[in-house]
């Protein structure tokens, strides 16, 4: 076989499978009075029973689960429960349920408050780089200045120069710059040490592991408590640093592993696989609700581009449940001192808009989409180049250079020295007298002057957003994107608007109302508009983009203009090369994961792309016997074997299945005469006693095509039904194979950079 799909632990021979369904037996009792306390642990040990053909043998890291299995024990286990005499029959299954509403509920709770904490320690470390309050060390700005009214200038907070009493003007320059790039290096190389010695798949932002872990991906290191510590602590340590990168997408990872450790609790929980995967679904919609403020963008986001839900309605209402739960609780916290969940408000004089205005924003979404995809090109050859250069051997060492860079350069230029949230908050702002005027966005006077910041503040953020995402740090690219789009939305509006107040009465403005003191052209919308459409081009995002801006920003008025924005984004995006950020990293890392797009084979059929005969390490069930097995699952990692006959095809054995059938039969002996003892795959009479006797260990449910069937419809099967092999058969007899890797491979033929990242099952990222 020259492709190896990554195996995965199988289950028990049906003869073990009935012993440990007698061993079971004893629940099938005839009380009825139990209580609630002996009918929760009776479930936890009879679940225990019944799932010893499933975990005798774990999946391992770096293999995919068997979907139909799972769901099928599944099955049966819910059958079992609910086929309980008397009260039990509605009393066990009540227990099990609330089980996962229990870990659902705790999971909402508890990334809503790691949301608001990180949220909090962000401002706080990032605000100590400029300054401190003069009252309390752990007061960030907006708590030091709380209480005052508007336009009033705030005494408590204190730079680094007025606290240390600095009177001349280079010393005050001097000490502002050093403070401020010092604590950057420090916080960025805290967060690179502590990724790199203790957790080091809590780097990067953890969307196309999750994306392929709930497709079936086993990868139960990047779930566990010291990932969670690390990639909450590092990521409030990264963003306060500075570096163009954001917290968005990273907390899915975090809301992930919360779920993942308190399953925990519950054995039938966390070794159930397809049960677990709904519970990361869930805990993946909160992750995007607490982010960005959006409990029904969360759900929208798990729905798209996590592709967690398809028609199963119990998962898509727990998620909305989960992304209810975490939104209340951030809300209940409220890390921002404004009881909403809106974080950028737009504020804007008029809920209307013109239809000349659709020209600057079909501008916008163009520009969007081919920034979204020089961007994703950027940030591919980044990862490569780093990958094979003496960069992957210093990880720590380019961090802390990518972060005095960062801060050298966004010290000098005042739209990238604040954090990225704070710029994205004043870029949506429209211009208010009771607001203040955020470093001269509303002076007529000085609009060339923003308008050539504005540009140089998106240009140099997207050269470090390319290079800094993939830094052994964590790091999202939603915030960083936005801030980009937003500032070329904003330079788009104030150059619009510099056209208005020119040409007041030319034709182009006649819908502008005719009273000049009335807003026509509102700059800060059209910020909104040009980070939905680098959002959009960066990740190709549709509806829950869309939903996750308005929630974002309260601009429920202007749905359209960010749809059509968003619309065109996708478009311009797709005709420079499908896919998103993620989609390109999954590709890079070689995960097994297929996306759900419709796939056309040009009239291409299975012989073209399968592994004929030839290629394919087989069973020859004639002659065989338990030495030549043994030898052969040493030696191949594959993951399983076709077992033929004379070139007839008599069935498919899992590999980790055929070496616990050898265990039981060679352990502890030493007889070489044994290991010559002779096996069959077929069934065997009561005359071929000395014959060994394997029929039962053979896939009962295997996949047949011919090799003449279109590869749309071997593609669409692989997608569909979960499938992990399909073998090609003509006559009965075996003429080639194609495994689920093959068709990720298949499907990224045409990505130059594909496994480019890829490391063995097993090791860390950066080993």
């Amino acid at each position: 076989m020259a492709i190896e799909e990554p195996h995965t632990e199988s289950d028990l021979s049906d003869r073990d499978w009935e012993n440990a369904r007698v061993s079971s037996a004893w629940f099938e009792s005839e009380s009825q009075d139990a209580e609630l306390q002996a009918l929760n642990s009776e479930l936890s040990q009879w679940t225990d029973k019944s799932d010893t053909k499933r975990h005798l043998h774990r999946y391992r890291d770096g293999s995919t689960i068997d979907w139909l299995y799972e769901e099928s024990l599944e099955r049966e286990r819910k059958h079992r429960l609910r086929s309980q005499r008397g009260a039990r029959s509605i009393l066990l299954p009540t227990l099990d349920t609330m089980k996962m509403w229990l870990v659902i509920v705790a999971t909402g709770i508890g990334v809503g408050v790691t949301g608001a904490w990180l949220d909090v320690l962000v401002k706080w470390l990032g605000d100590i780089r400029e300054g401190r309050c003069s009252y309390g060390f752990f007061y960030n700005q907006v708590a030091c200045c709380s209480g005052l009214d508007p336009g009033e200038i705030c005494t408590e907070w204190q730079t680094w120069s007025e606290w240390f009493r600095i009177r001349s003007i280079l010393g005050q320059s001097l000490l502002q710059s050093f403070v401020y790039m010092a604590l950057a290096v420090v916080f960025a190389g805290s967060a690179a040490i502590l990724v790199q010695s203790y957790a080091p798949y809590a780097f990067h932002t953890g969307i196309p592991e999750i994306k392929a872990i709930l497709g079936g991906y086993v990868l139960d290191a990047f779930l566990s408590p010291w990932t969670l510590l690390i990639k909450g602590l590092g990521l409030a340590l990264s963003v306060a640093s500075g570096l163009s990168l954001g917290k968005e997408g990273p907390l899915v990872h975090v809301a992930c592993c919360m779920a993942y450790s308190l399953s925990g609790f519950f054995h039938q929980l966390r070794h159930n696989e397809a049960r677990k995967r709904k519970l990361l679904a869930a805990a993946a919609v909160a992750g995007v609700s607490v982010a960005f403020g959006s409990p029904l963008g969360g759900v929208l986001f798990g729905l798209e581009e996590l592709e967690t839900f398809s028609n199963e309605n119990d998962v898509i209402w727990r998620g909305f449940v989960t992304s209810v739960i975490a939104a209340v609780s951030l809300q209940y916290v409220d890390p921002f001192g404004t009881s909403k969940l809106v974080l950028f408000q737009v504020t804007s004089g008029s809920d209307t808009w013109r239809g000349f205005e659709l020209v600057p924003w079909l501008f916008l979404g163009v520009i969007g989409g081919i920034l979204g995809s020089v961007l994703i090109k950027l940030n591919v050859a980044a990862a490569v180049y780093r990958r094979n250069s003496i960069l992957h051997e210093w990880p720590v060492l380019e961090v802390i250079g990518v972060s005095a860079v960062t801060a050298a350069i966004s010290y000098l230029v005042v739209f990238l020295r604040v954090q990225s949230s704070e710029l994205v908050a004043n870029l949506f702002q429209e211009c208010d007298a009771n607001r203040g005027d955020y470093h001269g966005l509303c002076n007529p006077v000085a609009m060339w002057r923003n308008i050539f910041l504005l540009l140089l503040t998106a240009v140099v953020k997207i050269g470090l957003t390319a290079w800094t995402f993939g830094m052994m740090v964590p790091a999202g690219i939603f915030l960083p994107t936005i801030a980009i789009g937003a500032s070329l939305g904003r330079a788009v509006g104030l150059l619009t608007q510099g056209l208005y107040r020119a040409r007041p009465t030319s034709w182009v403005f006649s819908s502008c109302p005719p009273d000049p003191t009335v807003r026509c052209i509102s700059p800060g919308f059209y910020a909104v508009i040009g980070a939905s459409a680098m959002l959009g081009g960066v990740t190709r995002m549709t509806i829950s983009l869309v939903v996750i801006v308005f929630e974002l920003t309260g601009a429920l008025s202007h749905v359209l203009p960010i749809m059509i924005s968003v619309m065109v984004s996708k478009w311009v995006g797709d005709a420079f090369g499908e896919g998103g950020i993620y989609s390109a990293w999954i590709a890079m890392r070689r995960y097994p994961w297929l996306p759900s797009v419709e796939y056309r084979d040009k009239g291409g059929i299975a012989a073209h792309v399968m592994k004929p005969l030839e290629e394919l390490v087989v069973i020859e069930n004639h002659g065989c016997n338990l030495k030549d097995l043994n030898a052969l699952v040493k030696t191949h990692r594959f993951h399983g074997f076709p077992v033929v006959q004379d070139g007839q095809l008599l069935g498919y054995v899992i590999r980790d299945k055929l070496g616990v059938f050898l265990e039981s039969h060679l352990i502890g002996d030493d007889d070489s005469n044994r290991l010559e003892r002779p096996c069959s795959f077929l069934h065997i009479g009561s005359d071929r006693s000395d014959t060994l006797n394997l029929s039962s260990i053979l896939e009962t449910s295997v996949l047949q095509l011919r090799q003449e069937v279109p590869q749309e419809l071997v593609v669409n099967m692989f997608q569909k039904l979960s499938l992990r092999h399909i073998l090609f058969t003509q006559s009965g007899k075996l003429k080639g194979m194609m495994t689920k890797t093959d068709v990720v491979s298949f499907l990224n033929a045409h990505f130059p950079h594909a496994a480019a990242l890829a490391v063995p099952p097993g090791q860390m990222p950066y080993s």
